[in-house]
């Protein structure tokens, strides 16, 4: 798994709205990498929709926002449509994101187990090391504090 101050695996995905997403282009941006498990699920529909709705506060903080889960990119293009979100996602259908940051997991419900994405958020900094990492996200909340944390990492908290 990512830790605090490791540099964040760079990647090139697939991403809705058509194109690609490449996390070393976005330097020296600031960058909220949230992994989650599947698309027009309830907390993950949330969690979209919160950021959503704090994406001009972050990118006046020069951050930018990216979602990352197994999905498709047309599953993404319709989850986007059907909650009107205006985050990045970006689709690993081939799970190597996950796998390279450590968060395709053995998880268990209701007494049976099997491999997930672990809800995760990471803090990336200007120069590509990881300053937060919150793993086992409850979403509740989550976005406004990644905002705070973000504020303080851009010097205007």
């Amino acid at each position: 798994m990512i830790t605090t101050g490791t540099e964040a695996p760079d990647f090139t995905l697939p991403r809705n709205g058509g194109g690609t997403v490449r996390l070393s282009a976005l330097r020296p941006g600031i960058v909220v990498l949230y992994f989650y498990p599947k698309d027009n699920t309830p907390a993950c529909t949330l969690e979209g929709q919160d950021f959503s709705a704090r994406i001009e506060q972050f990118a006046a903080l020069g951050a930018a926002v990216i979602g990352i889960s197994k999905d498709s990119v047309k599953k993404h293009d319709n989850f986007c449509k059907k909650h009107d979100l205006r985050v990045i996602l970006a689709s690993d259908e081939q799970g190597t994101v996950c796998e390279d940051y450590g968060l395709w997991v053995e998880k268990s419900m209701y007494g049976k187990t099997y491999m997930g994405i672990e809800r995760t958020t990471l803090l990336i900094d200007s120069t590509g090391r990881v300053a937060q990492v919150w793993n086992k996200v409850k979403v509740a909340d989550h976005a406004e504090e990644v905002l705070a944390a973000v504020r303080a990492l851009a010097g205007k908290a």
